[in-house]
């Protein structure tokens, strides 16, 4: 999924089409009983900066690479933010049940980077701005974190591997999985309009990258 790199570069925009309908195996696949959708996103990257800087996207495997420096400017001149490249998903939602999916791979030396969130983009005055983030650290060979609390999975450098992330937004609960299995179980931080988010978000030092393959989005 995805579209050809010369189109974001253009107009920083992209599509994805749904190919296939609904997941069919109950006993290890958690999209069961959910219909894949087509997504759209925006790109966000250092605003001084081409996207080709900080993005590439290869067709015949159809991975998104996404890297930033701790040292790059923000997406908008004058923001307090810290440095991003990152897929801002246009599908925002503010009830029902929403999956993100994809193949993820964080090379070795990525620490400290945001790599995928959920953000709540228009939200009550004094709560938090994301539901949930997860955080890639160098521990352990690499690990991922909701925030810097809970580990969804250690050993994630320089490996391909699974993250499903499920919001069942009418209910307030999100459930994480890695490799198809249910690691996480929490409550979000209410109601809001929200969308999904990956790539690297940058709290950390030095380079952070991530690299994004099968991304697919599922409603229930």
């Amino acid at each position: 999924m995805g579209v050809a790199v010369g189109a974001l570069m253009a107009a920083l925009t992209g599509t994805a089409t749904a190919h296939g309908a609904t997941a069919a195996d109950p006993a290890a696949d958690p999209t069961d009983g959910w219909t894949q959708k087509s997504y759209t996103y925006s790109m966000q990257k250092p605003y001084n900066l081409d996207l080709s800087e900080r993005y590439s996207y290869n067709s015949s495997t159809k991975t998104h690479t996404m890297w930033v420096n701790a040292t790059d400017e923000p997406f908008e001149e004058g923001s307090s933010t810290n440095p991003r490249t990152e897929m801002r998903w246009k599908n925002d939602y503010t009830s029902g049940k929403q999956m993100w999916d994809a193949d993820v791979y964080v090379p070795s030396g990525t620490n400290g980077a945001d790599i995928m969130q959920i953000l709540r983009t228009q939200r009550p005055s004094g709560t938090p701005a994301t539901d949930i983030m997860f955080r890639a650290s160098s521990a352990n060979g690499g690990t991922l974190k909701r925030y810097t609390n809970e580990t969804i999975k250690t050993g994630i450098y320089n490996t391909w591997w699974n993250l499903k992330v499920a919001h069942d937004a009418s209910a307030g609960t999100i459930q994480v999985y890695a490799d198809d299995k249910l690691v996480l179980t929490a409550d979000d931080r209410g109601p809001a309009t929200r969308y999904f988010k990956n790539g690297v978000y940058h709290h950390g030092s030095g380079k952070a990258e991530a690299r994004f393959r099968n991304v697919r989005y599922w409603v229930k």
